[in-house]
C-alpha cells in the first residue's frame, strides 16, 4: 500500500492521492487501507516515515565509514541529502510542491515530523558523539538539531548550490561542536 501511495504521489502529487486510489493501485480493499492507516493523514505520515528511514540509511552510509576528516564526512552527508533529494521522486515531489505553494505533504516533514527529526538527530548525535567524545551532550544535541533543521530549510529554500551549502553548514556546525 505504501508503494502504491508513493507511486501515486510521485506521478500525480499528494493532493491527488486518496485512500480509494491507493486501494485500487495496491489491489486491496478500501477498508484494508483504512484499517492499516486510519485516514489520509496516517497514510501520509507512514509514507514519509518509511521514506525517511530509507533515506537516513543512505545518509548513514555517507557518514560511516565516511572520510577520516570529520568536516569532509559531514559535508559529504549534507551534500548527499541536498542532491539526492533532487533525484528521489517522492522527496523531490514534496520539495517542488512546497516551492510552488502547495504544502499538503510538507507538514509531514516539518510540523508533524517528530519521528523524522528524532531519527535524523539521533543518527547525527551518535556520529557527533563518536567524533567529539569530550563535547557536552547538550552541545552535541544542539549541533545535530542545527544540522537537521538547516538542511531541511535549504531543501525547501535553497540559497546556493548543494556544494556551497554543504560547505557552509558543515563549517558552522563544527564551530558549535568545537
Amino acid at each position: 500500500m505504501l508503494d502504491a501511495a508513493r507511486d501515486l504521489t510521485c506521478s500525480s502529487g499528494w493532493d491527488q492521492v486518496s485512500l480509494s486510489a491507493v486501494a485500487a493501485a495496491a489491489e486491496v480493499s478500501r477498508p484494508s487501507v483504512y484499517k492499516e492507516f486510519g485516514n489520509r493523514a496516517g497514510l501520509g505520515q507512514a509514507l514519509v516515515v518509511r521514506e525517511t528511514q530509507e533515506f537516513l540509511a543512505q545518509v548513514a552510509q555517507a557518514l560511516y565509514p565516511g572520510e577520516t576528516d570529520t568536516r569532509a564526512s559531514l559535508r559529504s552527508a549534507v551534500h548527499f541529502v541536498l542532491t539526492e533529494a533532487q533525484s528521489n521522486p517522492l522527496v523531490n515531489a514534496v520539495v517542488v510542491a512546497a516551492r510552488e505553494g502547495s504544502d499538503s505533504l510538507l507538514p509531514y516533514l516539518t510540523a508533524r515530523a517528530d519521528p523524522i527529526f528524532d531519527a535524523a538527530q539521533g543518527l547525527l548525535r551518535d556520529w557527533f558523539g563518536e567524533r567529539f567524545p569530550e563535547t557536552d551532550t547538550d552541545v552535541v544535541a544542539v549541533a545535530a538539531d542545527i544540522t537537521v533543521r538547516m538542511t531541511i530549510s535549504h531543501l525547501i529554500l535553497p540559497e546556493a548550490d548543494p556544494g556551497t551549502t554543504a560547505d557552509r553548514l558543515s563549517r558552522a556546525v563544527l564551530k558549535v561542536l568545537r
